[in-house]
């Protein structure tokens, strides 16, 4: 049985609900021959199908769009593509919002029916964003399937549940399926951890390698292995999950939670800049997760906010903060200066972070995600020394433009003291 639930753009409650016991296709839109009629000026006559599919695990479903102003798919837009339980399709950027629940009749002992939730399917991520990351149980194995009629971009077949990109290597139980990512210290790997070491049942996850050339650094080393041993302390939505740690043949790797989304530097740099109204929510969302690890005992800094490590994750709009690298505990001697230009604070570029260092980097973030543009741009000499000049951008509101100006002034004691503070500023602006 296929649930779809009508839910509230802001509240996400529901408004109204659909269910289909056995129909194969499902056609939405805003003409009455359809089986859910949606009444919007940015809905089309036949916006998309949903066409149920065997499987030997159960009917998978595929989404199809026809609409002109698209349809996205856990915040991705997708002309086809198979739908998850639990999915988010939403009919145009800011049109309806359904959400996708299967359920799937199964016999009982006593040879009556009922509905039991079919393990959701995975697909592959857009250019430049990770996939949705499913606590799946891999459909059993067909011999000898040829993998036909699945969607170019799919990670998995739609009929065998099997791999259908060629595995890069495998190391330990982990399948490196392809690269997400390289840096100066590591590269991601989207993985498939077949054996379900960590659910008890198979899973996609990311899986961090340290770069060859960085393992004979020391300091390195030390980076790479306090990533691992924060992540494991901490628990917090908006903070990837730690799994696992190890060295396989000289190397060291960290596997963690795979977040579908995409990070605001690229979001921005793809999409261009943001609404005053968004970039104040994420921040917001941004100071929650500053105020949990400043608030760990000892206090954690950070030291690497900004936009390239700041995701918002498709499925609810929310950040994500990555990178726990350059982490360290307040109090501690600070040997190493770590920070990106433009968004590092005055006293952590002198090598003494404090957590109030973290809650500066915001004031740039904002401008980035405002004007599009590198927030030194706008960094010069002002009455009370060095720092942001933002009166004549347009795009940045008077309350929002005094916010950025306070939390990035030269001495500590004049900005904002705590996460919390901040984001009491931020939600006083009043944008909407």
């Amino acid at each position: 049985m296929v649930t779809l639930t009508l839910l509230h753009p802001q509240a996400s409650t529901p408004l109204q609900q659909w269910s289909f016991q056995s129909q194969s296709t499902i056609r939405i839109g805003r003409s009455p021959d359809n089986d859910i009629i949606l009444d919007d000026p940015l809905v089309s006559r036949h916006h998309l199908e949903l066409r149920a599919s065997p499987s030997p695990s159960g009917s998978l479903w595929q989404l199809i769009n026809q609409g002109t102003n698209g349809t996205f798919l856990n915040g991705v837009l997708i002309s086809r593509g198979l739908v998850p339980d639990e999915a988010l399709i939403q009919l145009a950027r800011e049109g309806p919002l359904l959400k996708f629940q299967l359920e799937e009749a199964t016999l009982s002992g006593n040879g009556s029916t009922r509905s039991e939730p079919r393990p959701p399917t995975l697909q592959s991520h857009e250019q430049g964003s990770a996939p949705l990351h499913h606590h799946q149980s891999s459909p059993p194995e067909i011999e000898s399937c040829t993998h036909e009629g699945n969607p170019s971009n799919n990670v998995f077949c739609i009929h065998c549940g099997q791999p259908l990109v060629p595995l890069q290597r495998t190391i330990r139980q982990y399948q490196v399926l392809r690269t997400l990512g390289q840096g100066g210290m590591g590269t991601t790997y989207l993985a498939w951890d077949k054996q379900g070491s960590q659910y008890g049942r198979p899973s996609l996850l990311v899986l961090k390698e340290m770069n060859e050339d960085m393992a004979q650094i020391s300091k390195a080393q030390e980076l790479f292995e306090r990533e691992a041993r924060t992540l494991k302390t901490l628990a917090h939505p908006g903070i990837p999950k730690y799994y696992d740690f190890f060295v396989e043949e000289g190397k060291k790797y960290l596997a963690m939670e795979l977040i579908h989304g995409q990070d605001l530097e690229q979001r921005v740099l793809h999409s261009g800049p943001v609404t005053p109204t968004q970039a104040v929510e994420w921040m917001i969302q941004t100071c929650d997760i500053l105020n949990y690890i400043h608030s760990c005992n000892p206090p954690l800094i950070h030291r690497d906010i900004k936009p390239a490590n700041l995701m918002v994750r498709h499925r609810d709009n929310q950040i994500v903060v990555l990178d726990f690298g350059a982490v360290k505990e307040i109090g501690t001697v600070y040997r190493t200066r770590i920070g990106a230009e433009g968004y590092s604070s005055p006293e952590q570029d002198r090598g003494s972070p404090v957590t109030q260092s973290d809650l500066y980097a915001i004031g740039p973030t904002l401008i980035f995600l405002l004007t599009g543009e590198a927030p030194l741009k706008y960094y010069r000499k002002r009455a009370s020394g060095y720092g942001f000049e933002v009166s004549s951008v347009p795009t940045i509101p008077p309350k929002l433009r005094d916010v950025i100006e306070r939390v990035c002034e030269p001495k500590v004691r004049d900005r904002y003291q705590s996460a919390k503070e901040l984001a009491q500023a931020l939600a006083a602006c009043h944008l909407t």
